[in-house]
């Protein structure tokens, strides 16, 4: 009888495991790179500016040469659009989660932060990859650059310095400039590596800046999406708009995996500088309130150290210490902010709604 029951428990137990489910092969699919050129190997690109003057030469490999020429212009920062109140889409896509940094970055104070970063010279020439390295050994202490463009070959430097020192990288295209080819140059950079990528962005301030209709831009972020997916590239693909363009048009944070929007206090003339960080949370709660809960990481967030006063916003270098520290304690503990900028633009001009401060908002005097 005992041998009997013994019996009958090792029965039940097989019967048990082999009830429980089991994992289905998680191995990531494997993708190659596409050839991108059936050009001989030694392609030279000719970086020009709006003038023809010339600004670079770049050596591209076969394998890798992208189709598109190098049209996109370093990032500027025009007036904010009033906010306005529209009718809020019901029904929006889920979103993907913003990448968190690994444990074993959190090293320093800012490492939970991005920082905005332009790889040119004063004069407005491409930097050099040992420049770039350099640029990079002094934002360690952040978890990601954000990036602009893909001209002057930037992406490739870039990803190239930020694997060394142990960042990410948030690329993008700046505008819809010979799209959707110049999104090869960010799978070139990738090389069938897409690790080192924290996101990539289609388009910077475009309707803001009138230059695309927002149907334009939701179009070109699928297609993106698409392309970038075949690549291999898992990741989050979105749009960066201001936060006023962001509340009135919340359909970019649907076509987006999260709601990215550029944000600084210093353009409302009613702020001091430590109010900078609730003010800038406030526009985030209210774009991710819009977007039925998506989350909203500010792309853009920082005050100038030099210029003309916007009313009680005055910059000085006191005043952008007081407003990174107010942006810094206000997102403590959130790494849903990308400082503005790692270090002065000298190559940048002024507009009417810059206050003679477009140069000076660099963090790092160098």
């Amino acid at each position: 009888m005992k041998r009997l029951m013994h019996l009958l428990a090792a029965l039940l137990l097989s019967f048990a495991v082999n009830a429980l489910p089991h994992d289905a092969d998680n191995h990531a699919e494997k993708r190659d790179l596409a050839t991108l050129s059936d050009a001989e190997a030694g392609n030279v690109i000719v970086w020009v500016d709006q003038d023809g003057h010339v600004l670079d030469n770049d050596l591209v490999d076969n394998t890798l040469a992208p189709t598109a020429t190098g049209n996109d212009s370093p990032t500027e920062l025009p007036p904010l659009l009033p906010v306005l109140d529209d009718e809020v889409p019901s029904l929006l896509s889920p979103a993907l989660p913003v990448p968190e940094p690994s444990n074993n970055l959190q090293t320093g104070n800012d490492r939970r932060f991005g920082i905005s970063y332009s790889p040119y010279n004063d004069d407005g020439t491409c930097k050099t990859q040992d420049q770039v390295n350099k640029d990079l050994d002094k934002l360690t202490q952040y978890a990601f650059v954000r990036i602009y463009g893909i001209d002057c070959d930037q992406t490739k430097k870039v990803t190239t310095a930020a694997r060394q020192r142990n960042l990410k990288v948030f690329a993008g295209v700046f505008d819809l400039q010979n799209f959707p080819a110049s999104l090869d140059y960010i799978t070139g950079a990738a090389a069938g590596d897409w690790s080192v990528f924290h996101t990539i962005t289609i388009g910077n301030e475009l309707v803001n800046k009138g230059q695309n209709s927002v149907a334009d831009v939701i179009n070109a972020v699928n297609t993106a999406r698409k392309k970038l997916r075949a690549a291999g590239y898992k990741g989050s693909v979105v749009t960066v708009d201001t936060f006023s363009v962001m509340l009135q048009h919340p359909e970019l944070c649907v076509v987006s995996d999260y709601c990215a929007a550029n944000c600084h206090a210093f353009f409302d003339a009613n702020n001091t500088p430590d109010q900078a960080g609730q003010y800038v949370k406030n526009q985030a709660t209210q774009i991710s309130k819009a977007a039925r809960g998506k989350k909203t990481l500010i792309t853009e967030s920082g005050w100038p150290h030099a210029g003309q006063a916007n009313g009680k916003a005055v910059p000085s270098p006191e005043n952008q210490q007081k407003a990174l520290a107010s942006l810094k304690q206000t997102f403590s503990g959130s790494d849903q902010l990308v400082l503005f900028t790692a270090f002065d633009d000298l190559w940048k001009q002024d507009s009417s709604g810059t206050y003679g401060a477009e140069k000076y908002w660099g963090i790092d005097k160098h």
